[in-house]
């Protein structure tokens, strides 16, 4: 089940601190960034804070309130990526997009309105203050995201939906309506080899046929040819 963004308040030290991890669930801190700003899809860039990323999830907790924080699960993550495009965005950062339950009745813009519905946020950028430790929270990322590889409930299901194809920054470059020129570094569950299809024999399959067909062909092409050196 998708659990979109949400909001974390659980903090160690009387509220002041590090965040609480489900510690007793395996979950480790993995790395801390500290003045992170964030920006929840089109509404205005929030007072710094600092980025904790677990095992599990994202947490920032911002560095003035002590009250507001943020937190969403690496699962909830669809994509990931890092933007230096200023078209795309004013000022370097990891730009996310956010997996949200389907509301059909609720077609209001929560992401740009007053009222701040989390569980309709599609997209998140974190701006960290120094630039240069873009890649770095790449890196730890891409980390999480191998360690929370999506669940597959059924293996048929899963053949007919798609082939779950896993590209490189080097064969994406534009995501999400950006620009071709845009300087992008994607990752999207980064768990396989990069133009393989997780357990899906779809592909081989037509494939095996294909050769099958071809032999075929020509072993019917020799029997024609035998037939026809006989009859002379």
């Amino acid at each position: 089940m998708v659990a979109g963004l949400g909001e974390f308040t659980l903090r160690t030290g009387d509220g002041f601190g590090k965040p609480v991890l489900d510690e007793s669930n395996g979950e480790e801190l993995m790395h801390v960034q500290p003045s992170v700003a964030v920006v929840l899809g089109n509404r205005p860039v929030e007072s710094p804070g600092t980025l904790y990323i677990t095992s599990r999830k994202l947490i920032w907790l911002s560095d003035v309130d002590m009250a507001k924080g943020y937190a969403v699960d690496f699962l909830s993550i669809s994509l990931h990526a890092v933007s230096r495009d200023p078209e795309a965005y004013s000022s370097p950062c990891i730009y996310t997009q956010i997996e949200v339950v389907e509301d059909e009745d609720d077609e209001s813009d929560t992401e740009s309105t007053e009222v701040l519905d989390l569980s309709k946020i599609r997209e998140m950028r974190l701006v960290p203050s120094d630039s240069s430790q873009l890649d770095t929270l790449f890196d730890v990322f891409c980390e999480g995201a191998e360690l929370n590889p999506e669940p597959v409930e059924d293996e048929e299901e899963e053949g007919e939906s798609g082939h779950n194809w896993v590209f490189n920054a080097d064969q994406m470059d534009v995501i999400g309506g950006v620009e071709e020129d845009a300087e992008w570094s994607i990752s999207q569950s980064p768990t396989s080899v990069i133009g393989h299809s997780n357990g899906d024999e779809g592909l081989a399959q037509p494939m095996l046929e294909l050769q099958i067909n071809d032999q075929r062909f020509e072993d019917a092409e020799e029997m024609v040819h035998d037939s026809e050196t006989k009859n002379h």
